[in-house]
C-alpha cells in the first residue's frame, strides 16, 4: 500500500470510531428527549459549551471523510469508472451528508429565529390586582405587537409563588411558557421553606429584571395613624397588637414588611394572603392596621383615599407618590426595593433566551410603556441574562442572612 493509501486508511478507521462514538450518543440523547428527562436538559446545556461546539463540527468532518472514503472503496471494487470520476461521485455524496448534518445542528438555531410561531404563556405566582401581574400585563401588552402573538398572563397563586413556580419549572423548555415571579420567589423562598418543589438554581434560567420599585407603608383611610412615627409608637405602647397583612410567607411585600419591623423595633403580628390584591383588599376593608406593598399594587387605592400612604422604602421621595416621605426620614438608613422579571425553564434553547430579552429591552424602551410603568411607581431595568444571573446570586446571599436573623421559616 502507498503512503497516501496508508494515510486514508488510517484517517478512515479514525473516522469509523468517531461515528461509533456519535451515533450511540445521539440515540441516547433521542431517547431522553422522548422521556423528557431532565438529563436531556443538562446535556443540551452541556453542548452549548464553546469546546463542544468545535468538537461537533470536527465530527461532521469526520463523518463526511469516513463516507467519501468507504463509497470511494465500494466504487473501486464494483464500478468500471475513471479514478477521477470516483473521486468526484465520492466527494459529492460526502459533501451531501456534510451539508444534512450541518442542517440537523443548526436546526435549534433555525427554530429559535423563528420564534414564536404560536401564543406564548407567562405563568404568573400571584392572583390579578399584585404589582407582579400588573407588571406581567403592561409588558405583554408591548410584546404582543412586537411578536405579532398573544401573550398569555395565566395566574397561579399560592405558596408565595411556589404554586406557579412548580407549574413553569415542569414546563416545556420550548420558549412556549414562560416565568414572571417577584424577586424574592427566586432567590427568599429557598432560605425560608424546609421544602420546595422547585429549584431557584437548576430549573430555571435568568432570561431578564423587568422592572424594580419600592414599597409603601399603607394604613386605612380611617386609620387614626397619619405618619411613620404615630405607628410605630402606637405599635410599641401596645406590643402584638397591631397587624399587618403581606401576600404570602416569604413574599416580596412578607419581606419588606419584616424588614421595617425588625429596623422600628416594634412587635406586630403578620397576616398571610394568597397574594398581594387579597391582602391589600382586607387592608382597606380595616381587617388589618397596616402594610407593607408595592407601589404598583397600592398606588390606586391610594389615589382613590380608600388608603392612606405615610412613607416609601425608597431612600428618596417617589414620582408615583409626591408629598410621601421616605420611610428613613423616621428610621435613618432604611431602603427597600423588589423586582419583577422573567426567567424561563432549565432547558430552552439560548437563543430564544436571548429573543425574548433583546424583545423585552426593546419594549421597555418604548415611551408610552415607560410611562405606563413609572405611574405604576416601577422603574423599567431589561439587565441582561448574565446580569440578572449575578444580582440574583448576591441577593439570595442577602435574605439568607435576613431570614435566619428574623427566624422566618415554614416547615
Amino acid at each position: 500500500m502507498t503512503a497516501p493509501g496508508r494515510w486514508y486508511a488510517a484517517a478512515h478507521r479514525i473516522s469509523g470510531v468517531a461515528l461509533a462514538v456519535f451515533l450511540p450518543l445521539h440515540f441516547w440523547a433521542l431517547g431522553q428527549a422522548l422521556e423528557g428527562e431532565r438529563a436531556l436538559e443538562s446535556f443540551l446545556r452541556w453542548t452549548e459549551q464553546p469546546l463542544v461546539k468545535a468538537l461537533e463540527w470536527a465530527i461532521v468532518l469526520a463523518l463526511a471523510f469516513h463516507l467519501f472514503g468507504g463509497l470511494r472503496v465500494l466504487m473501486i471494487e464494483f464500478l468500471p469508472w475513471r479514478d477521477w470520476l470516483k473521486n468526484l461521485a465520492a466527494a459529492s455524496a460526502a459533501a451531501a451528508l456534510g451539508v444534512a448534518l450541518l442542517f440537523a445542528l443548526s436546526a435549534t438555531s433555525a427554530q429559535a429565529q423563528a420564534w414564536p410561531q404560536k401564543p406564548v404563556k407567562f405563568i404568573v405566582p400571584f392572583p390579578p390586582g399584585g404589582a407582579t401581574d400588573i407588571s406581567a400585563r403592561l409588558l405583554a401588552e408591548r410584546l404582543q405587537e412586537i411578536w405579532g402573538q398573544t401573550v398569555v398572563i395565566e395566574n397561579r397563586g399560592g405558596a408565595a409563588g411556589g404554586v406557579g413556580a412548580a407549574e413553569a419549572a415542569r414546563a416545556s423548555p420550548d420558549g412556549y411558557t414562560l416565568f414572571f415571579p417577584s424577586g424574592s420567589v427566586m432567590t427568599a423562598n429557598r432560605h425560608i421553606y424546609a421544602k420546595l418543589n422547585y429549584d431557584p438554581e437548576k430549573d430555571f434560567v435568568p432570561v431578564t429584571k423587568v422592572v424594580m420599585g419600592p414599597q409603601v407603608l399603607v394604613v386605612p383611610a380611617n386609620s387614626p395613624y397619619r405618619t411613620v412615627k404615630d405607628l410605630i409608637d402606637a405599635a410599641k405602647a401596645q406590643p402584638g397588637k397591631l397587624t399587618f397583612g403581606h401576600a404570602g410567607i416569604g413574599s416580596q411585600v412578607h419581606l419588606a414588611s419584616e424588614n421595617f419591623v425588625n429596623s422600628a423595633g416594634i412587635d406586630a403580628v403578620q397576616v398571610p394572603y394568597r397574594g398581594e390584591g387579597p391582602a391589600l383588599t382586607a387592608l382597606v376593608s380595616g381587617e388589618t392596621t397596616f402594610m407593607l406593598a408595592n407601589v404598583a399594587a397600592a398606588v390606586g387605592h391610594v389615589n382613590s383615599g380608600r388608603l392612606r400612604a405615610l412613607g416609601v422604602t425608597s431612600r428618596t421621595e417617589f414620582a408615583a407618590l409626591p408629598g410621601v416621605p421616605p420611610i428613613a426620614k423616621t428610621l435613618p438608613g432604611f431602603e427597600n426595593v423588589g423586582w419583577f422579571g422573567i426567567v424561563a425553564p432549565a432547558g430552552t434553547p439560548k437563543e430564544v433566551v436571548h429573543k425574548v430579552y433583546q424583545d423585552t429591552k426593546k419594549a421597555l424602551e418604548s415611551t408610552q410603556l415607560r410611562a405606563r410603568f413609572y405611574v405604576q411607581g416601577l422603574v423599567p431595568v431589561g439587565n441582561t441574562p448574565e446580569e440578572m444571573a449575578r444580582e440574583m446570586r448576591e441577593e439570595s446571599q442577602l435574605w439568607a442572612r435576613v431570614v435566619r436573623e428574623r427566624k422566618i421559616s415554614v416547615q
